[in-house]
C-alpha cells in the first residue's frame, strides 16, 4: 500500500533527473557525432549534430547545479543529499562549500568545468574541434553516467544527487507519512570542511582536473589523425593553463591543511594529497618535453605519452580518492558509493585509447636519428622529465599499496610514518629536478658552446654556494644533509633564472614566463624546506603530564600547555591567558591571549588574541579541532586547542525526579563529632559550634512527652567577611531519630545534626558542600613555523610565471597562424 507522504516537494527532483538523463544522453551523442565526424570530415553533419548535443548537455549541467543547490539552500530534507551534507545553521559560503562535499557534487562540478573548457574549444580549437571534442565528450559521457542512478540489468549505474531520503535510506520513521515533521534537521557539513578555503579549494582544484582532458585530448587527435607534429602547438597553452590551475589548486588545499586540519602543518603526504599533485608533476614533465619537441624534433614519443598518461592519473586519483580503498590509509578519502566498477571502467577506457593509439601508430611516430648533444636544453629537459617520472612511480607505489593488497591478496603494510619515508625519496628527487632547473638555464637548444655554459654556471655556481651557506647558518638547516642540499638547488635555480629575467631585461621576454615560474616554485620548496625542517612545537610542558584522562593516547603531554581561565602560564617568550570563550554552535571559539613582556621594564611590547576553534564531533572521534595563525614576515605562530573542558556548566541529572532525595547537587559529606565551642573549617571560611537548644520547634510536628527535640546553633563566618546563623534540629520520637537539615544557601552549604553521643560526650554533625563552579580551561599545541612565507609567495610567484607562459604561447600560435 503506497504511502501519501505530506509535505514533500517533488517537483525540482523530477525535472533535476530529467536533466540528469539529459544530459547524458546529450554527452553520448555529442561524442558519436564528434566520431564520425573526424571519420568523415567532409560531412558537416555531424560536427552540426555533435554542437548541438554539446550546448544541450551543457545546458542541462547547468540546470542540474542550479536544482541542486535550490535544494540545499531552501533546506529541503526530503532530499538525501540536502540532509547528509547541509544544514539550517550553516552560513550561505558553507551551504556553497556543502554543494561539494559529496561525490555527486564533485561529479557535478568537474562536469561543469568541463562544459566550461568544452565551450571555449568550439570557439578555439578549429580544425582540431572534431578530435578534440571525442575525448573530451568521452570524459563528458563517464562524468555524466556517474549521476544517473538508474537499474541496467539489475546493475545501480551511478548515484543521482536527486535521490529522495526516503530511498536512500530505510528505516521505520518513513512509514509516517508526516516524517518530514520529524527531521528539523539535516546532518550538516563535515567539521574539517567549515573553512573558507573548502568554498574555493575544490572548484579550483577540479577546474585543474576538468583542464587535463584538454591537453589529453590534443595529444590523442594528433595520434589519431596522424597530425604528430602539429598538436603541441595549440596543445602547449592547454598544458601550462592544466599545470598552473591545477597546481593552484594543490597549494590552496595546502592552506586548507595549514588552517583548518588538525595535524599541525601544510603537507603530510596523505594519499589525497599525493594522488593529486602526481598527475601535476607528470604534466609538467610533458611540457618540458614539448618544448624540447617543438625546438628540436625530438622526444614526440615522451611528449605524447607523459600528456595522456597525466590525464589517466587524474582518472586513477579519481579512483583512489571515491572507491573507498584508501579509507584506512586517508584522512580525507571519500567513501564508497558503489560507483567503483564504474571508476575501473572509466579508468581502463582511458589507458587502452592511450595504449592502443601509440601502438598504433607506434611506426609512423616522428623519430630523429641525430643523438641529442649533451650540451643541448632538449637533452637535459629530456633527462628532467625522466626523474620527474621516477620520483611519480615511487609516489604512487607506495600510495596504491592498497590497491595492490586488494588485487593480489598481499598484506603489505604501507609505511607507518609516511612522511619521513616521503622526504626521504622525493627530497632527493628534488635536489635533481632543481639542480637540472638551474644549469639548463646556460644550454640552448640543438647546440650550446660548453665554454660559456661552464663560464655562466661555474660563476653563479660560486654565488649560490656562498648564499646557501647564508641562509643555511640563519635559518639553522644544518641537522640533515638532504635539507643542506635541497636549500642549495633551490638557491642554485633561483639565480640561474634571475639570469635568465637579466636577459628578458634586455629584450628576450620570451624567457620570462618560465624563468618566473621556476623561481617560484624554487622559492615554495625552500619555504617548505624551512618550515619543515626547523618547525618547533613551542607550547613545551616539563612535567611531561597533562591532568586530563587517557590524554596521552592522542596528544603528547609534553608538547602542550594546561591553560585554567584567566590565570597566565608563561611560555617561552610569551605570557598566555585563556580569558574566555564564546560559542557559534557547533564550534566553540577559545580566546587566548599572547603578551610579549619586556624584561627590564616589564611592560607588555606586544599582545594579540588568537581563537583557535573547536567543536566535539562524536561521529569523527571527539574534539576536532581548528587552529589560529599568528602571521610574521619571518614566521607564524600557529595555535591549535587539543582538549577542553566541556562548554556546559551543568549537565542535568539523569536521576528520574520521584528517586531524586535532594542531595544531588552536593559532594559526599563529610561527617565530624564535635563539641560546644569547637571552629571547623569550609572551602570558603569557618564555622563555630555556639551550642545547644533544648527548646527547639519543629512546626507541624508536635512533642510528645517522652520525645526530644535539640537544636544545634552554628555561627558561619564566610571570608567575604559575612556572617549566617543556622541550627539544624535532631529528633527523637517515639522510639525513633530523625534529624532535619539547614542550609547556608549563599555559601553553599548544608548542615545536619545527625546524633547526640552521650558516652563520648560528642555531637556529630555532617557538612555537605556544593562543588564550586568548574574553573574554564584548555589544553592547545603551538608551532612555530619559520619562514612559511616563503611557500606560499612562491605559489604566486609561480602561478605569475604560468600565466606569463601560457601569454607568451598563445601569442606565438597567433603569429604562427598569420604567418602561414
Amino acid at each position: 500500500m503506497d504511502v501519501n507522504y505530506v509535505g514533500e516537494n517533488l517537483l525540482p527532483g523530477q525535472i533535476g533527473q530529467f536533466f540528469v538523463i539529459l544530459s547524458f544522453g546529450a554527452a553520448l551523442l555529442s561524442l558519436i557525432s564528434y566520431f564520425f565526424a573526424t571519420q568523415e570530415p567532409e560531412n558537416r553533419t555531424w560536427k552540426k549534430i555533435g554542437r548541438i548535443s554539446f550546448w544541450v548537455n551543457l545546458i542541462s549541467v547547468v540546470t542540474i547545479g542550479s536544482i541542486l543547490f535550490y535544494i540545499i539552500y531552501n533546506h529541503l530534507f526530503e532530499y538525501h543529499y540536502a540532509y547528509a551534507h547541509s544544514s539550517k545553521s550553516l552560513p550561505t559560503h558553507y551551504i556553497i562549500s556543502s554543494f561539494w562535499e559529496g561525490q555527486e557534487g564533485s561529479f557535478w562540478l568537474w562536469m561543469f568545468w568541463q562544459v566550461v573548457l568544452g565551450s571555449i574549444l568550439l570557439f578555439k580549437a578549429k580544425s582540431w574541434e572534431s578530435p578534440v571534442m571525442t575525448f573530451v565528450m568521452l570524459c563528458q559521457t563517464f562524468l555524466a553516467s556517474m549521476l544517473l542512478g538508474v537499474e541496467f540489468f539489475g546493475t545501480r549505474i551511478g548515484s543521482s544527487p536527486f535521490i529522495l531520503l526516503r530511498d536512500a535510506l530505510q528505516a521505520p520513521i518513513f512509514s509516517d507519512p508526516n516524517y518530514l515533521s520529524l527531521i528539523p534537521d539535516g546532518r550538516g557539513l563535515n567539521a574539517l570542511l567549515q573553512n573558507y578555503w573548502m568554498v574555493i579549494h575544490p572548484p579550483t582544484l577540479f577546474l585543474g582536473f576538468a583542464s587535463m582532458i584538454v591537453p589529453f585530448a590534443y595529444a590523442a587527435a594528433g595520434l589519431w589523425t596522424k597530425r604528430y607534429k602539429e598538436w603541441a602547438a595549440p596543445g602547449l597553452p592547454w598544458a601550462l593553463f592544466a599545470v598552473m590551475i591545477l597546481g593552484t589548486g594543490i597549494i590552496m588545499g595546502s592552506f586548507w591543511a595549514y588552517e583548518a586540519l588538525n595535524f599541525g602543518g601544510f603537507w603530510a603526504w596523505d594519499p589525497v594529497e599525493n594522488v593529486s599533485i602526481i598527475p601535476w608533476l607528470t604534466l609538467i614533465a610533458a611540457v618540458h618535453v614539448i618544448l624540447a619537441f617543438k625546438h628540436s624534433g625530438q622526444g614526440f614519443f615522451t611528449a605524447t605519452f607523459l600528456t595522456l598518461i597525466s590525464f589517466v592519473l587524474v582518472i586513477y586519483a579519481s579512483y583512489l580518492t571515491r572507491s573507498g580503498i584508501l579509507g584506512e590509509t586517508s584522512v580525507h578519502s571519500f567513501t564508497s558509493l558503489g560507483m567503483s566498477g564504474q571508476l575501473i571502467i572509466f579508468n581502463i577506457s582511458f589507458l587502452i585509447i592511450m595504449v592502443s593509439l601509440l601502438i598504433w601508430r607506434y611506426k609512423d611516430i616522428p623519430t630523429t636519428k641525430q643523438e641529442e648533444d649533451i650540451y643541448s636544453r632538449e637533452f637535459w629537459l629530456f633527462i628532467g622529465a625522466l626523474v620527474l617520472t621516477v620520483a611519480c612511480v615511487q609516489m604512487i607505489a607506495t600510495t596504491s599499496i592498497p590497491v595492490f593488497n586488494a588485487l593480489f591478496g598481499t598484506k603489505v603494510a604501507p609505511p607507518i610514518d609516511p612522511i619521513p619515508h616521503y622526504n626521504k625519496w622525493q627530497g632527493a628527487f628534488a635536489v635533481v629536478v632543481m639542480l637540472l632547473t638551474a644549469f639548463t638555464q646556460f644550454l640552448k637548444y640543438k647546440k650550446t658552446d660548453p665554454k660559456k655554459f661552464w663560464a655562466s654556471t661555474l660563476a653563479t655556481l660560486v654565488v649560490a654556494i656562498i648564499l646557501a651557506a647564508a641562509v643555511i647558518y640563519i635559518t639553522k638547516v644544518h641537522n640533515n644533509v638532504m635539507y643542506i642540499l635541497l636549500a642549495f638547488a633551490c638557491i642554485f635555480c633561483i639565480l640561474a633564472n634571475i639570469r635568465v629575467l637579466g636577459d628578458a631585461l634586455r629584450g628576450k621576454w620570451k624567457l620570462a614566463g618560465s624563468a618566473v615560474a621556476h623561481i617560484g616554485f624554487a622559492l615554495l620548496l625552500i619555504g617548505a624546506l624551512i618550515a619543515a625542517a626547523t618547525n618547533e612545537v613551542i607550547s613545551l610542558n616539563s612535567s611531561g603530564y597533562i591532568q586530563v584522562a587517557d590524554f596521552d593516547k592522542v596528544e603528547k603531554p609534553g608538547e602542550n600547555l594546561f591553560l585554567t581561565e584567566n590565570e597566565p602560564v608563561q611560555m617561552g617568550d610569551y605570557r598566555l591567558t585563556y580569558i574566555g570563550d564564546s560559542v557559534a554552535p557547533p564550534n566553540v571559539y577559545y580566546k587566548i591571549k599572547y603578551e610579549k613582556i619586556d624584561e627590564e621594564s616589564g611592560k607588555v611590547i606586544e599582545s594579540f588574541i588568537l581563537s583557535p576553534f573547536a567543536q566535539n564531533n562524536p561521529d569523527m572521534g571527539g574534539l576536532i579541532g581548528t587552529p589560529a595563525t599568528k602571521h610574521y614576515v619571518t614566521h607564524d605562530i600557529y595555535t591549535l586547542i587539543t582538549a577542553a573542558a566541556s562548554d556546559s556548566q551543568a549537565k542535568a541529572s539523569k536521576i528520574p525526579e520521584e528517586e531524586k532525595t535532594g542531595y544531588e547537587d552536593y559532594d559526599e559529606p563529610a561527617t565530624y563529632q564535635v563539641n560546644i565551642g569547637d571552629t571547623l573549617r569550609y572551602r570558603n571560611g569557618y564555622y563555630v559550634i555556639q551550642g545547644v537548644n533544648r527548646e527547639a520547634k519543629l512546626n507541624n510536628i508536635p512533642k510528645g512527652p517522652n520525645d526530644i527535640i535539640v537544636g544545634l546553633k552554628i555561627k558561619v563566618f564566610a571570608a567575604d567577611k559575612k556572617e549566617y546563623d543556622v541550627e539544624p534540629v535532631f529528633v527523637i520520637k517515639d522510639g525513633n531519630s530523625y534529624d532535619f537539615n539547614k542550609d547556608v544557601n549563599e555559601q553553599g552549604l548544608r548542615f545536619r545534626f545527625t546524633n547526640i553521643l552521650p558516652k563520648e560526650d560528642k555531637l556529630e554533625i555532617m557538612l555537605y558542600q556544593k562543588p564550586l563552579p568548574e574553573k574554564k580551561w584548555v589544553v592547545f599545541k603551538a608551532i612555530k613555523f619559520p619562514y612559511i612565507n616563503f611557500f606560499w609567495a612562491g605559489t604566486i610567484i609561480m602561478t605569475i610565471g604560468f600565466i606569463m607562459a601560457i601569454y607568451r604561447r598563445l601569442k606565438d600560435a597567433k603569429l604562427t597562424k598569420q604567418k602561414k
